[in-house]
């Protein structure tokens, strides 16, 4: 039996008196409501209503359960606004700084046709961890190893001049005795400045011999990319943002350098949620490859 329904229909059809009005104001047909009531009477094994009299007289049964009967009523409609409420609230979703706020916006156009509404909180990496961690934010897009990851973006090296090769060999930037030219630079942005990452190009760095200077982690891209702008420097960076910079783009010769990017949320159903109603479109957004699971 509904109680709930049934109940809802006992108090609306006691405050009005009658069966046809109490129906019509619970929104259900005079029968159906008829037919609660009685589910209702016989569930708690006596009458409500007196039938001989005129209109829908309470029995005295019905006068002591009506108290306990709209308790439950208005409980269930405030947990159906409740439920409501958190159907609706923004879900803070920590996502990498670099997003462009155009692809933000259609993000969060794809997640309302979804049913979810988003609260963008962008960050670096590791502010992004810690928002997670200290459930400041419901979800976060992290970064991880690429055999970790539902979302991979190739990395290489952009500068100011377009190069000659096709790729862009690390030892080739190893500066002679006879220059008298600075050596030539790459620069990682905060968004690269992972271990899984930084520490790989370092030891490449080490391994073809470049001066520890020659490979360095900018504050910000703006500030990297200004050192682009204004010398033979390299950004490590993937080429949707070097399209967007407006720099050339070359994949790295050797070494495989990816950013790989992972879901996380406070529950693993939220998460599992936003990956499937939202797996493509964050994929969009952050310019990257989606693994076959997410449809990309």
């Amino acid at each position: 039996m509904d109680l709930v329904g049934a109940c809802r229909a006992f108090v609306s059809v006691s405050d009005r008196g009658s069966f046809t009005l109490g129906a019509a104001a619970a929104r259900v047909p005079q029968p159906v409501a008829s037919r609660r009531i009685a589910a209702l009477e016989r569930h708690l094994g006596a009458r409500l209503f007196d039938r001989s009299a005129r209109g829908a007289a309470l029995t005295q049964f019905g006068r002591d359960m009506l108290p306990s009967a709209r308790r439950l009523v208005e409980l269930a409609e405030a947990m159906e606004h409740d439920a409501e409420r958190a159907r609706l609230a923004p879900v803070r979703l920590a996502v990498p700084d670099l997003c462009a706020t155009r692809d933000l916006a259609r993000l969060d156009a794809a997640a309302r046709r979804g049913g979810l509404h988003l609260d963008f909180h962008p960050a670096p990496p590791e502010r992004r961890a810690e928002l997670l961690r200290t459930q400041q934010v419901r979800a976060a897009v992290t970064e991880v190893p690429e055999d970790e990851a539902r979302w991979t973006v190739p990395l290489g090296l952009a500068g100011a001049e377009e190069p000659r090769a096709r790729t862009v060999h690390l030892e080739s930037l190893r500066a002679g005795r006879a220059d008298r030219t600075p050596p030539r630079r790459v620069w990682i942005q905060p968004e690269d400045d992972v271990p899984h990452l930084r520490d790989r190009i370092l030891r490449v760095r080490d391994t073809v011999g470049l001066r520890p200077a020659q490979v360095t982690v900018a504050s910000a891209l703006t500030a990297a990319a200004a050192e682009v702008f204004g010398s033979r420097d390299l950004l490590l960076c993937s080429r949707a943002q070097a399209a967007e910079l407006g720099l050339h783009w070359r994949p790295v010769g050797g070494p495989r350098l990816v950013r790989g990017y992972e879901l996380r949320a406070v529950t693993g159903d939220e998460a599992a949620r936003i990956r499937q109603t939202l797996g493509e479109d964050i994929a969009r957004c952050l310019g990257a490859r989606a693994t076959e699971e997410d449809g990309g």
